[in-house]
């Protein structure tokens, strides 16, 4: 088995859960779900702004482990709010237009925060 490499992103969650913002075995990188924290603590209510905040998260975790958002080859994108889907929708194409990796949009009843109106997680696929 290829030696594991973790990100924390120093989300209060991940001690208490017990997970990481991201793990990379090998030549893949799963970055767990992702919600839009500030690094005040705020969020902002407002699912075009949070997604782009997510994507920060997500870019950074990526490139703490040799990656980057043009390795993404899968996005799960889960809302609250199917209404929230295209604001979402516009700031992914953003971020993955030339990179399309496979993607679900996927709604949900809730999170653990009831602030967050979307999570998003990213598998990347990197050269070992």
């Amino acid at each position: 088995m290829p030696p594991r490499r973790t990100v924390s992103s120093g989300s209060p969650f991940e001690p208490r859960i017990g997970f990481s913002r991201a793990v990379r075995a090998g030549s893949h990188i799963a970055v767990a779900a992702t919600a839009a924290i500030w690094p005040d603590d705020r969020v902002i209510d407002d699912a075009g702004a949070q997604a782009r905040r997510i994507f920060e998260i997500i870019g950074h975790s990526l490139e703490e482990l040799d990656a980057g958002l043009d390795d993404v080859v899968r996005t799960r994108v889960f809302l609250v709010d199917a209404a929230d889907g295209p604001a979402v929708g516009r700031v992914h194409g953003e971020v993955f237009g030339g990179v399309r990796p496979a993607s679900g949009f996927i709604v949900v009843s809730g999170f653990l925060d009831p602030r967050w109106r979307v999570e998003i997680e990213a598998d990347a696929i990197v050269d070992d």
